[in-house]
Order: structure tokens, then sequence, then C-alpha cells
């Protein structure tokens, strides 16, 4: 006997979910914005951003919880040390940060989904290239003495080596020159 498997309908992951409400939060701002100041009717407006009117409403009279408001201070305070440094903490030290300036402890793995969500990243610098340009191991005496003429084949010998840089590669080219 065969049996198959139908995974439920779900909408995603936990990752997903909460992008997914920040979104609709940015929805509901707005539709309470352009209420309020346009006054367009609730109905249309949720209807035109696809969200039931009972979703709105239930956003509209939601309390935070103590938990929710808690990271919304975090969120604040990840802002304004962000804006502090330029951008350039990612959540590591972005926590340690945190921890000092707060009294008590805040998890790394905390700061990490709160600045996903809030779409907060650190700048990416480009390591610089610390390198010295490597002396010659072995450079041979110049016998020719730019004389390239011979008088018999096979009495003189030339090589050039030429390096083109195209982009961020290099090319090198190998021409003999045989007198």
């Amino acid at each position: 006997m065969h049996r198959e498997c139908f995974p439920k309908k779900v909408r995603g992951n936990r990752k997903e979910a909460k992008k997914n409400q920040l979104r609709l939060e940015n929805k509901y701002i707005s539709i309470q914005e352009l209420h309020q100041n346009e006054e367009f009717p609730i109905v249309i407006l949720c209807e035109i951003a696809g969200i039931a009117r009972s979703a709105y409403y239930k956003w509209q009279n939601h309390t935070f919880s103590n938990r929710e408001e808690e990271n919304g201070e975090i969120i604040n305070e990840i802002k304004s040390i962000h804006d502090e440094v330029k951008g350039i903490f990612g959540y590591r030290r972005m926590t340690l940060n945190l921890n000092r300036r707060f009294k008590r402890k805040v998890n790394h793995k905390r700061v990490y989904r709160l600045m996903k969500i809030s779409g907060i990243q650190s700048v990416i610098r480009k390591k610089k290239k610390h390198f010295k340009k490597p002396l010659p191991h072995y450079v041979t005496e110049n016998i020719l003495n730019r004389e390239f003429k011979a008088e018999k084949p096979n009495e003189k010998w030339v090589t050039d080596v030429t390096e083109l840089k195209y982009g961020e590669s290099k090319n090198l080219f190998r021409i003999f020159l045989i007198k």
C-alpha cells in the first residue's frame, strides 16, 4: 500500500514569518496614516492592501507585551549605536556595547535577530592588501648589451616576458625571439 504525504500549508519558517509580520506592520501603519490624513475608508484601504479588516483592527487594538516593549527599546538603542559608529559594528560588537550601556545582559542571538528584523547591517569593509613587491631571486647578467644582431643562426637567443593586467587577473605572455 502506497501512502503519500501531504504537508500542511504553512506560510514559511519562523524567519520568514517575522519578516512577513514586519511587512504587514508597515501596511497597517500606512493604512492608519491614509485614513487619518486623507480620510479614506478603512474597508477600501484594507482591500487594496490585501489585508482582512479584522486583522487591521486586531493590530490597532493590540497591546504590547513586556518582551515586545523591551525589544523596541533594544532596537532603538541598536539604531543609535549604529548611527554613532557609522555602521561598522556587527551583531557581536553591538552586543558588547549594548551590555555595557544596559545594566543587564542581552544575548547575542537576540541582538542578531533584532538587527535582522529591523534591517540593520554592518558595513563590510574591504581588507587592505599588505604585501611588499618581492625582489627578484636571481638576475642574470646583461651579456648582449642590446646588440641583437647575430652573425650565425642560433648564436643569440632572447626572451621577452610581458605581463598584462586585465580586470583582476594577470595574463603572462612569453615571446621568444630567436636570432
